[in-house]
């Protein structure tokens, strides 16, 4: 388990209640050491990333509420940039513009990427920017999917702060089907 997911995730509630359930001892060690672990993307979580077709999105809005929202599109549309980014076209949808909304106030947000075929799940921790079509509109197309039937509204890139692969039990076992 890497320090920077612990760093994030670990609050004192949290361990208010691994202190209760006799598991505060055994992630200790995950917030001992200076060296920051798990915030980079790695190559195991890069191949993860590029080969969804969908995801999970947490924000916050202004009055402190969270919003989730499913995000899909063809295998590849989520696309690593680098060691620390990765980014997807936001396209046009029910214009209610939620999370966009969420993330121009507060960049933090949270996904859960989940292969539902090999019940692998990776847990991302990290900060937002939107990139308006208007704004930059060669890089919004650049990683817009070829050939996908959608209008992109703009590109959110994501600077990573922690990520985690989670405990695959109690994942259900599905395939995708291509559309």
């Amino acid at each position: 388990m890497p320090k920077a997911f612990a760093q994030i995730a670990f609050t004192p509630a949290a361990q208010f209640f691994q202190d209760r359930y006799g598991t505060k001892e055994a992630y200790a060690t995950f917030l001992e050491g200076e060296e920051l672990t798990g915030h980079q993307i790695e190559p195991d979580h890069a191949a993860f990333i590029n080969r969804m077709d969908g995801f999970y999105l947490s924000t916050l809005s202004q009055t402190g509420w969270p919003y989730v929202q499913f995000k899909g599109g063809p295998r590849g549309f989520l696309r690593v940039l680098d060691d620390q980014h990765f980014a997807y076209a936001d396209y046009r949808g029910n214009r209610q513009y939620l999370s966009a909304g969420n993330i121009s106030q507060n960049a933090r947000v949270s996904l859960i990427l989940v292969d539902y075929e090999t019940q692998q799940r990776l847990k991302i921790w990290g900060e937002a920017q939107i990139t308006s079509l208007e704004e930059d509109r060669e890089f919004v197309m650049d990683i817009m999917p070829e050939n996908y039937k959608a209008d992109p509204e703009r590109a959110i890139t994501i600077k990573t702060k922690a990520l985690e692969w989670d405990c695959p039990r109690h994942i259900p076992k599905r395939a995708s089907v291509a559309l």
